[in-house]
């Protein structure tokens, strides 16, 4: 299993994945939307990265990560928005394997943290979480829709 960036030749099979992602979380996933979000994020490495998970040619999870600023710090920081791994291969390093190369892609772009959020009821996602010496906070997360 090797970790690459994803590049225009590896969005078609980072799209299955997504919109298995997408699911997961119970929105529907609409493919020409991905496309085009996915191609955004693509031709602008400011916004953020994403990275594939292959073995051989068969996508195993992905990593995304976004550059959003801080008010806070008064800077930017990395913050590791998707992390999915294929259900029949959870348990096997990868999603660990993802973390770290997130973990690289933030140091290397200068970035002191590495944020991100999960669903409380998402215990797998935790269990691997709770290895790393991540800090967990408790900080509550509102959406509030806007009409459109």
């Amino acid at each position: 299993m090797e970790i690459h960036p994803v590049q225009a030749d590896t969005l078609d099979l980072l799209l299955a994945l997504f919109a298995d992602y997408q699911r997961f979380y119970r929105a529907t996933p609409d493919e020409a939307r991905n496309r085009a979000f996915l191609t955004r994020l693509l031709a602008d490495p400011s916004l953020g990265a994403q990275y594939l998970a292959i073995e051989e040619t068969r996508p195993l999870g992905f990593a995304t990560l976004y550059h959003p600023l801080s008010s806070v710090s008064a800077r930017p920081y990395c913050l590791l928005n998707d992390l999915y791994v294929v259900s029949g291969a959870r348990g096997r390093g990868i999603g660990q394997a993802l973390l770290q190369r997130a973990r690289e892609h933030a140091a290397t772009h200068g970035f002191a943290v590495l944020s991100w959020q999960t669903e409380q009821s998402n215990v797998t996602a935790q269990r691997l979480y709770d290895q790393l010496e991540a800090t967990r906070s408790a900080w509550f997360t509102y959406s509030l829709p806007t009409g459109v």
